[in-house]
């Protein structure tokens, strides 16, 4: 199927299950010094799960530093949430990681929250509702300048802790009870399960001064390589490529452009341009073959850099709760069941769910009210259920 041909009624079912759509956001400079999750500006913003549907929380939309996977400073964008309650103690901040959204700046979730467009706010909404904060990341690049690193998963796995660091300092959150005392859990499914997971295994070394309870984290894509394979060809052709974009904007070495054909060129402008709706229905049953004149997945550099976002090889020093559903047809259930393996044989301890004939957006749906029980139960200092044995 050709990008310019996608069927109308296709793209709106996906937009309803995996896409967000909004308004652009302010590009702030990339340069200025400062710490990972400094803020660099804020703005009252507004949180609405649908249009104009009423939250009772307060918005702060923000752009603050974090740290590119080749470890320079950059500036990041994203949304802190807090319940509206008169609250002032310390309470849980959650700092949430949302799944794949596409590579357009008007893609961010930042963009779409003022609007109700933003489709994970019915899952965020409901951790809001408990009385904790939220804090969620745009990702590097996506709301900001440049492309995004979609799947880069240090850089995501960074801004992702950098989100809840901006949270515990920005003077407003910080009068409603987020502080350096409050309790952290991390979540994120799909895109935000490898961003969850990211951050779960740096948390010791990137920023132990969060006090991080947990991570919940689903359908993680944690060896993108099998991932790839298993979409090549199938219904989640489209990510193969918005994949490509995102490791060749972290690594702009490794020289995209010179494998794609002229259908491939094509393919790229729509895609840095358009939400993932639009990206998934254009690709539908694509082959990598389709859209480049040699594979550069198959090449060393490549394999390099894409082996250098999976996970399972760093242990998470807090609990995990990790859960995938067995019919996952964009993340194989063998590249989640290998990620508990492989966390569990490093010392973790995780309790692993899985959701029984759960397809991708079912396990999203599924599995976000017992990962939010799971991290209710940290937040308590309840001991956490490990069923690694």
């Amino acid at each position: 199927m050709h990008l310019r041909t996608i069927a109308p009624s296709v793209a709106a079912a996906l937009a309803l299950t995996l896409g967000t759509v909004g308004a652009a956001v302010a590009d702030p400079s990339r340069t200025a010094a400062g710490r990972p999750g400094d803020i660099v500006t804020s703005a009252p913003t507004s949180f609405h799960p649908l249009p104009g549907q009423p939250t009772r929380t307060r918005a702060w939309h923000l752009t603050y530093r974090s740290t590119t996977a080749k470890g320079t400073p950059t500036t990041v964008s994203g949304t802190v949430l807090v319940p509206d309650d008169g609250r002032t103690g310390p309470r849980p901040l959650v700092t949430y990681a949302v799944g794949t959204v596409g590579l357009g700046d008007s893609c961010a979730p930042s963009a779409g929250f003022p609007k109700g467009t933003t489709m994970e706010a019915n899952l965020i909404q409901q951790l809001t509702a408990r009385g904790w904060a939220v804090a969620v990341t745009d990702y590097e690049g996506l709301g900001t300048p440049g492309d995004h690193t979609y799947t880069v998963g240090r850089a995501e796995g960074q801004a992702v802790l950098d989100a809840a660091r901006a949270a515990e300092r920005l003077p407003e959150a910080v009068a409603a009870g987020v502080t350096e005392d409050s309790p952290v859990g991390v979540m994120g499914y799909s895109q935000g399960g490898q961003a969850s997971s990211w951050a779960a295994e740096l948390h010791r070394t990137y920023a132990p001064d969060l006090k991080v309870k947990g991570t919940a984290t689903g359908g993680v894509p944690a060896d993108l390589l099998k991932v790839a394979d298993a979409n090549d060809g199938n219904v989640g052709a489209g990510l193969i490529l918005m994949a490509a974009i995102g490791q060749n904007a972290a690594f702009p070495e490794l020289h995209l452009e010179k494998y794609l054909n002229d259908r491939g060129r094509r393919d790229v402008a729509f895609l840095r341009t358009h939400c993932v709706a639009a990206d998934v229905a254009a690709g539908l049953f694509e082959r990598i073959s389709d859209v480049t004149v040699s594979n550069p997945l198959y090449q060393p550099d490549w394999q390099t850099r894409l082996r250098e976002s999976a996970l399972g090889t760093r242990t998470p020093d807090a609990p995990v709760y990790l859960y995938h559903g067995t019919a996952d047809e964009l993340i194989p259930y063998a590249v989640g069941k290998q990620l508990r393996a492989d966390w569990c044989a490093r010392g973790a301890r995780v309790q692993w769910t899985p959701i029984p004939l759960g397809e991708h957006v079912l396990g999203a749906i599924v599995g976000a009210a017992p990962a939010a029980d799971w991290l209710a139960g940290r937040f308590a200092d309840r001991p956490a259920p490990d069923n690694c044995a």
